[in-house]
């Protein structure tokens, strides 16, 4: 094993990353973005991906291995990558399967969209803020097709930074302690709205927070789905915790029942579910196929939450309220939590584990 240039192994896929970014503990993530994209090739009968943001080339790579991609187009930004695309991805290249280009991510959807060229899986890694890509991205996918998006910018969304994200997502970001799954709508309502005014829609597939990155899976469909019941704001009192949900038409007039006081308003964002349940059981069939048993958990998990209303509760701010003195969260059970407060104070955070030690 070279020591300037390790080999590493992932799934099927055999890579260097040389001096592209690689976060092995990322792979959980790949591993969703797999089995979409098999599930897609399965109904559809062929996939082609664009990887608008690839890095070392290690989610192209498994696209093509272990999904069956029949074409593969990979673009990095930084061309003094491509010795390291080249090597990664020498074999799709052989094979006629796979191209590679440098250019930037907006200038790569426009074209797409100028030679009528739709892909059936667009993945785009954003490192920091997706907002730039949310619009253009959509140029480049197919009807019935999917967008895998990725953010890291959560200071923005989650209420730390409330005038970014005005700019950035048209909404007002407030702080509260669900603001991770916050940012998670906001990103899927910006989609969903940029998807509408081109009379267009998305559904959300999956969506999950994984510590320091936001990541949505997307299919475009023809039809908007923008309602003012999906598409709205989330009220929370932080004097007695209390959430609830603000149509348009109340915008202005809620006040929290408990305390008799104006509620912390956050959006527009969006208000529906965050999982597709019936395509998240078809993901856990083919994980449990492959015998991926940790992501077996987490698409149950999935399943579990996709009803839930659109907040959480950290187990800190249950402690908090109900003044409980709650153990860590690695000695929690779920059994234990019913004895001591209400089952309507309990859920999972949209990252599929408990959100955050006590």
């Amino acid at each position: 094993m070279s020591k300037i240039n390790p080999w590493y192994v992932e799934g099927k896929a055999k890579f260097i990353a040389g001096n592209a970014f690689y976060n092995p503990n990322s792979k959980l993530v790949r591993d969703l973005g797999v089995l979409a994209a098999t599930l897609h090739r399965r109904d559809k009968g062929s996939l082609r991906v664009l990887d608008a943001m690839s890095g070392c080339g290690v989610r192209s790579l498994r696209y093509w291995l272990e999904s069956n991609a029949d074409w593969l187009w990979v673009n990095e930004g930084n061309p003094e990558l491509k010795p390291i695309l080249e090597q990664n991805l020498r074999e799709a290249i052989a094979a006629g399967c796979c191209q590679i280009t440098h250019l930037d991510a907006h200038r790569l959807f426009f074209d797409c969209y100028m030679r009528r060229d739709f892909y059936d899986l667009v993945d785009v890694d954003c490192f920091g803020a997706a907002v730039p890509h949310l619009d253009t991205m959509l140029w480049a996918t197919k009807i019935g097709g999917l967008m895998y998006l990725t953010s890291t910018d959560g200071r923005t969304a989650t209420g730390h930074l409330p005038q970014n994200s005005l700019k950035s997502y048209g909404a007002y970001a407030r702080f509260h302690p669900a603001t991770q799954e916050q940012a998670l709508r906001l990103l899927i309502g910006r989609v969903q709205q940029q998807a509408a005014a081109k009379e267009m829609g998305v559904e959300p597939i999956f969506s999950l927070f994984t510590g320091q990155t936001y990541r949505v899976m997307f299919r475009l469909v023809a039809h908007q789905r923008l309602t003012e019941k999906n598409y709205g704001f989330l009220g929370y009192c932080h004097s007695c915790g209390h959430y609830q949900t603000v149509s348009w038409q109340r915008l202005g007039r809620e006040v929290c029942p408990h305390e008799d006081r104006p509620l912390t308003i956050s959006g527009p964002m969006w208000l529906g579910e965050l999982h597709h349940r019936e395509e998240i059981n078809r993901l856990k069939l083919l994980a449990r196929e492959w015998q991926w048993t940790k992501v077996v958990d987490l698409l149950a998990v999935m399943t579990a939450e996709a009803d839930l209303p659109p907040y959480f509760y950290t187990l800190r701010e249950i402690g908090c309220r109900g003044c409980l003195d709650l153990p860590k969260r690695s000695r929690l059970t779920i059994e234990g939590v019913w004895g001591a407060i209400s089952p309507a104070l309990y859920r999972r955070s949209a990252s599929g584990y408990i959100d955050s030690p006590s």
